[in-house]
């Protein structure tokens, strides 16, 4: 087991961080950024995915971006907010974070895929390991044009470069979410190796 550095923690302070990160990870960004654009509903739109990807579908770039954006913040800001109060906790709140991405309470536990809030933690918790995935997304996706390729690749990496830039909580931490993305891609996965995965700036593709 990777030392966390929780102990002599009270659990409350655990507790907490598990509560603040989920309720933050868990507002769905997307869906209410499309509403209030009077988009209707981005569930009913493409995929039916609540991230950056699908929202783009609706045509509008900006919208797409300051869904990118909210959905990366969120985990970064939970697990900044958490390490003002235990260092630590950082990753606990990040996690749970993700985890509201993914399973948000208010939409029937059907949310997001996961890459933003991931690689938005990651940003928080150890920048290098964060800025590390985000390069190693923009190379594969500008050598293969594929979002969801990038984003398992990313994802993959993320605890190599955790192993050699960062603790072994973050290891546990990259580990954790790049099992819940890639489990979250199993559609985009199938299609990869099927070969009809779309291509950025095709058809649809459902991955952020």
């Amino acid at each position: 087991m990777p030392d966390f550095g929780l102990d002599g923690l009270p659990t409350w302070y655990i507790a907490g961080a598990v509560v603040l990160g989920y309720l933050l990870g868990s507002v769905p960004f997307g869906l209410v950024l499309t509403r209030i654009a009077g988009l209707g509903d981005i569930r009913q739109i493409g995929s039916g995915n609540i991230g950056a990807t699908n929202v783009l579908r609706t045509g509008n770039k900006g919208l797409a971006l300051a869904t990118l954006l909210l959905d990366g913040g969120k985990g970064a800001v939970a697990a900044l907010i958490a390490a003002q109060v235990a260092p630590p906790l950082a990753v606990i709140a990040g996690g749970a974070a993700l985890l509201g991405h993914l399973f948000p309470v208010w939409l029937g536990f059907k949310g997001g895929k996961g890459v933003a809030t991931t690689l938005g933690t990651l940003i928080a918790v150890n920048w290098m390991v964060g800025i590390g995935a985000c390069l190693t997304w923009l190379v594969i996706a500008f050598l293969f044009r594929m979002s969801s390729l990038s984003a398992l690749v990313a994802v993959a990496l993320a605890p190599v470069y955790a192993y050699f830039l960062g603790t072994a909580a973050q290891v546990a931490f990259a580990i954790f979410a790049a099992i819940l993305v890639w489990i979250r891609h199993h559609e985009n996965i199938v299609r990869l190796f099927k070969g009809t995965e779309p291509r950025i700036g095709k058809k649809k593709a459902d991955n952020i």
